[in-house]
């Protein structure tokens, strides 16, 4: 253990450190005195009661950390739920939890922060072998799973932490934009500070500009994750970030070009942290693309199936979830996750799950979801309906349809992972290996809205699709086309149908000519269309129409060569809006 770190059995000994900043909560300071009296007072409390399992579920971390301390002196099982929305504490009560802390009930959980304990309670030092807690967490397969991990191993983790950067961060104190009910939050926001003699902030600053004006006049270290990096622009508080001892990192990859502008901008390298629930920390970085191993880990592969090797595990090793390329000096390259668990603004999210959830609502046959790649982390979703679907849909409208299966996740999400773009499909279209057309769908959710139509609707048959589109307002053809008076080019309209041809179709031949092309009203912005294209295999003839109910818009013919590819992929019909 380094010299600098306080056991975590012993956080609670006073008797060396009575004064000494615990956190800073509420606008004061609370030390270790008034600390380890509150953690009495719950112990007193908590032993009275008969439960012997608690979800712990705070906004704050002080609360969290007084109300985790006092259960582990109690005796108690704790599991730290990701969330607190209805369906995960239903899940948890199925556990056999106890809830305890802010969720959402209609009376604000009383914590008794300033209480002080008259029952005499003695609080002797934490086995750490023996004090473990569950960090209740979406696993591999999809379903939620508790993850037990032991104090010996957040000990031995921070113990490397502080190895490595405990000079750097001295007396810093902690703030920090991420939530601490989970691992990388605890660890870097609570427990590595409290065992380091490091004071941390309570609350999660909602963004860079609170954090810096809670951190004048102190040194601070921010604990942060890509998605409040990546959204600095030249307008954030690039003096005060410079000012900090450190930036961390975790929770997914922070891109080259965000990196680039926080150094260009303040001198700061952020330091970014690999691991995960099951793992623990892995390895870092700063400012390179190779990941450097953690004292005392090793990677080994077997059958292609990489392995790491930890103290901070309960076993003697587990398999990655991710694929890596090792280096010959030992340092890796992270090369793309092998499961279905993905992070939306580093909230961990599994794919699996969310079509699970949305299978279960009587509207929905089938369902895909994808994260999507725009200035936001934001989630696809692709969805084959059953006949009830088409009929909520057609008498309630979209938006209001969209947000009924919102309203069903948001028992099980929270808002921020839910489904932003949405696709409503007949069936699922498959490949020729009667698999789904994850490409197929893939292109349809990431379609570039400034060159092309939102889908939102798609009903195909082998030769045939109907599209249901909406023109974007803020397409690049309609400011040149024309000022005063918007309006879709018929070119673009033109290969606007080229372009869904060949997707649905996979047209190899080159194109020959045009044929019978009529424009009879204008397209503006904010449109919604029906686009139908027709596929003839025989003359090698593309058909489309652009209409809205009975009104027509443009149509016509494209024609192509005859050479043609063998096959294309199959979409099934069903029935269309």
């Amino acid at each position: 253990m380094s010299d600098n770190v306080i056991a975590l059995s012993d956080c609670l000994l006073t008797e060396r450190h009575p004064t000494r900043k615990i956190a800073y909560h509420d606008r004061q300071y609370f030390h270790a005195d008034a600390f380890n009296a509150t953690v009495r007072y719950w112990v007193a409390q908590l032993q009275t009661q008969p439960f012997e399992r608690y979800a712990l579920y705070t906004e704050d971390a002080y609360p969290f950390t007084v109300l985790l301390f006092a259960m582990f002196h109690a005796g108690k099982q704790v599991w730290i739920a990701g969330n607190n929305r209805p369906g995960t504490a239903q899940q948890l009560l199925q556990h056999d939890c106890q809830l305890i802390g802010d969720w959402n009930t209609a009376q604000p959980f009383d914590y008794q922060l300033t209480a002080t304990d008259d029952s005499n309670v003695t609080l002797s030092p934490l086995n750490l072998a023996e004090t473990s807690l569950v960090i209740f967490t979406s696993g591999s397969i999809g379903e939620p799973k508790p993850i037990e991990k032991r104090l010996i191993q957040f000990q031995l983790e921070i113990s490397n932490l502080e190895k490595q950067w405990g000079s750097l961060l001295n007396k810093s104190e902690i703030l920090s934009t991420v939530s601490h009910q989970h691992i990388y939050g605890l660890l870097f926001r609570v427990l590595w500070p409290l065992a380091a003699d490091r004071c941390f902030h309570s609350s999660i600053y909602i963004n860079p500009e609170t954090l810096i004006n809670n951190s004048q006049d102190i040194a601070a270290c921010w604990v942060a994750s890509p998605a409040h990096l990546k959204r600095l622009d030249q307008n954030s508080p690039w003096q005060g970030i410079a000012s900090l001892t450190a930036v961390f990192s975790s929770g997914g990859v922070l891109h080259e070009a965000a990196k680039q502008q926080i150094t260009a901008y303040t001198g700061q390298q952020v330091i970014e942290i690999y691991g995960s629930t099951e793992t623990g920390g892995i390895a870092w970085r700063q400012h390179e693309p190779l990941w450097q191993l953690f004292d005392g880990l090793r990677l080994n592969c077997v059958d292609n199936r990489w392995w790491l090797h930890s103290p901070y595990l309960n076993t003697e090793s587990i398999a990655l979830d991710d694929q890596v390329s090792l280096q010959e000096d030992g340092r890796f390259i992270l090369q793309g996750r092998l499961d279905r668990i993905v992070k939306i603004e580093e909230k961990r999210l599994s794919l699996s799950e969310l079509e699970r959830h949305l299978i279960d609502t009587p509207w929905v046959a089938d369902a895909f979801t994808v994260p999507l790649a725009k200035s936001r982390d934001v989630v696809g979703a692709a969805v084959a309906l059953t006949e009830a679907g088409f009929e909520q849909l057609k008498s309630d409208g979209r938006n209001a349809f969209i947000k009924q299966l919102r309203t069903q996740l948001y028992q099980w999400f929270e808002p921020i992972v839910l489904p932003r773009k949405w696709l409503f499909l007949d069936d699922m279209p498959l490949t020729s290996q009667g698999k789904i057309n994850q490409q197929l769908l893939n292109t349809l959710l990431n379609t570039d809205n400034q060159k092309f139509p939102q889908v939102q609707s798609v009903c195909a048959s082998p030769n045939k699709v109907e599209l249901t589109l909406r023109v974007p307002e803020d397409l690049i053809y309609f400011p040149d086309h024309f000022a005063d008076y918007p309006i879709l080019p018929g070119v673009v309209q033109i290969k606007w149908a080229e372009y869904f041809g060949n997707l649905f179709f996979n047209l190899e031949q080159p194109f020959l000519t045009m044929e019978v092309i009529k424009f009879v009203k204008p397209i503006q912005p904010g449109n919604e269309l029906t686009l139908m294209l027709h596929w003839n295999t025989a003359t090698h003839k593309l058909l489309f129409n652009f209409r809205s109910g009975e009104v027509a818009y443009s149509s016509g013919r494209l024609i192509y060569t005859a050479k043609q590819r063998d096959h294309h992929e199959t979409l099934h019909h069903h029935s269309c809006l």
